[in-house]
């Protein structure tokens, strides 16, 4: 069953029709209906093409948080072979929400890290709906120490709200624990490569996106803050999330033009949703593209430096403007 989002309400009733006419057809043979059905296919084609052309900051969120687009583990399997799943902080716990063990992409052994929100109820409140606590990113930093000390490259998949804000995370030391995250990909002579593949949310998301080359899906968002949480903060009223998320330009294409990621990952006609096998796809072949490009260009003194040098400039074209 699609689920449709506000904006493709009269994408779902063309699409709902041609579907009408089809299981009439399979109860009654006689009837011929294809005609009638194709037309209205076309029609529903045109209409997605519409939709997502030029779409607004607000409706780019809506399609990042899509319950169909595929996520961290769909990836994982997708795209890497011999995954060994790596658990715990040894610290405090396991924190289901930020997934991660050694893989191979293709012949390349590599670390992966990834926050996942799970696709149903049961598996969104198991993987706190991505949501990571402090015993998350210390075990996100324990396996980037893995993969600096044998050299392997660290690939990010990131897709949260945020870090989870609750009182247990606070009194573990959440702001610590996303620092020191943050502070050793910054420090690794490994090769780093992120992709958002949905949200990006917050410190949260910048802990496991630090990296020698980040991307994001094509309607993917990436910002300090949700539209939500911003809309209440300046104008103490959250339905003014449609402002809010102009304001913070946080799709994929501002980002690139700010300089704060690198590459853009075109997804199918209607999002990711509509075509996972092709957007994961789409993602293996950038990442095979980036890492051999920076296993072969630079050591690792030099990729340490250009991950440094590429975080410190940001925003510093909106300044020099």
């Amino acid at each position: 069953m699609t689920n449709y989002l506000e904006f493709e309400k009269p994408l779902a009733e063309i699409e709902g029709k041609a579907e009408e006419l089809r299981a009439m057809a399979r109860a009654n043979e006689e009837m011929d209906v294809e005609k009638e059905a194709a037309a209205l296919d076309k029609k529903a084609a045109d209409l997605l093409g519409e939709l997502y052309k030029d779409m607004t900051a607000w409706r780019k969120c809506q399609v990042a948080r899509h319950p169909d687009r595929p996520h961290c583990m769909d990836y994982v399997n997708a795209l890497f072979s011999e995954f060994t799943p790596l658990a715990g902080d040894r610290n405090f716990a396991d924190d289901l929400a930020i997934i991660g063990g050694l893989a191979r992409l293709g012949d390349q052994p590599v670390v992966v890290l990834g926050q996942e929100k799970g696709h149903d109820t049961k598996t969104r409140i198991l993987r706190n709906f991505g949501m990571a606590r402090p015993e998350g990113y210390r075990k996100a930093a324990r396996l980037m120490d893995l993969a600096d000390r044998f050299g392997l490259p660290l690939i990010t998949l990131v897709d949260t709200t945020g870090a989870y804000p609750g009182k247990g995370a606070e009194e573990r030391g959440q702001s610590e624990a996303i620092a020191r995250a943050t502070e050793r990909s910054l420090n690794m002579k490994s090769p780093v490569i992120s992709v958002i593949i949905g949200e990006g949310g917050s410190g949260g998301a910048v802990a496991l996106a630090t990296a020698n080359k980040v991307m994001m899906l094509e309607h993917s968002v990436y910002s300090v803050i949700s539209p939500e949480g911003c809309a209440s903060i300046l104008w103490k009223d959250a339905e003014k999330m449609r402002e809010a998320a102009e304001a913070l330009r946080l799709t994929a294409q501002d980002l690139k033009e700010l300089g704060v990621i690198d590459r853009i990952i075109a997804e199918p006609v209607g999002g990711a949703q509509r075509a996972p096998e092709d957007t994961m796809a789409a993602v293996g072949r950038a990442l095979q593209v980036e890492l051999t490009a920076l296993m072969k260009k630079m050591d690792g003194d030099t990729l340490m430096k250009q991950r440094r040098e590429k975080f410190l400039k940001i925003g510093s074209k909106g300044l020099a403007a």
